[in-house]
């Protein structure tokens, strides 16, 4: 779906104009300029929108004729979830785990993060890639010179260089399998069925061990 049509979704539903939206839809498909399928979405997750896209755009947006609607609501129900059929809001994880992992490619990370050291908020946003998955491949997302070079600057003014150190957007797609479900949620991505069968199992449970007040009415 394409920024104009994601912007016409969000007017219906919160109001004001389509014109209101299409930034946002706008930058969050971005990513077409690094790689063509939709391996691309990459910040179609919590963290794409808590840690990139609200820090960009604030958390409202304002509509035409007065009002606002909620940035994170606009970003998950009228693009991440419209992206996947309405059915899953994938996580980073998701995307990182389908990115291969090589060993001991830490001492080339620390090298690209060097020059930001002593500014822990950059760092923070750094890091977080592989503090919400565990990955340490997942630091491809943010150590690549795509993100340092156009991401990074706008969420932080001051760490705009001319031309940052970072590994090629290239190999992180290079690295990255293409699966079924980043295919507009053909299948479950991998976050899903976890959270699908631990509601099974809670039920099961309540079943299997109903409440006492509920066992003394039925006794």
């Amino acid at each position: 779906m394409d920024p104009e049509r994601h912007a016409r979704r969000s007017a219906r539903r919160h109001g004001g104009e389509p014109d209101d939206f299409y930034a946002l839809h706008a930058f969050f498909d971005v990513t077409k300029e690094l790689c063509s399928d939709n391996r691309h979405r990459l910040l179609h997750n919590a963290w794409g929108i808590r840690r990139v896209v609200l820090p960009l755009f604030g958390p409202h947006v304002p509509l035409t004729g007065g009002g606002r609607a909620r940035t994170k609501d606009v970003c998950e129900h009228d693009h991440v979830l419209a992206d996947f059929r309405g059915l899953y809001l994938p996580t980073l994880a998701d995307f990182t785990g389908a990115i291969a992992c090589e060993p001991d490619e830490q001492a080339r990370f620390e090298e690209i993060r060097r020059p930001y050291l002593g500014d822990d908020e950059v760092v923070r946003l750094l890091l977080s890639p592989y503090a919400v998955t565990g990955h340490p491949q997942a630091l491809l997302v943010t150590h690549n010179t795509w993100f340092l070079a156009e991401i990074l600057p706008r969420v932080f003014p001051h760490t705009s260089r001319a031309t940052p150190a970072g590994v090629p957007p290239s190999e992180l797609f290079a690295r990255m399998r293409f699966e079924l479900w980043m295919d507009n949620g053909a299948s479950p991505p991998p976050s899903a069925p976890r959270a699908i069968h631990g509601a099974r199992r809670i039920e099961k449970n309540r079943a299997a061990h109903p409440p006492a007040d509920h066992i003394e009415r039925i006794s």
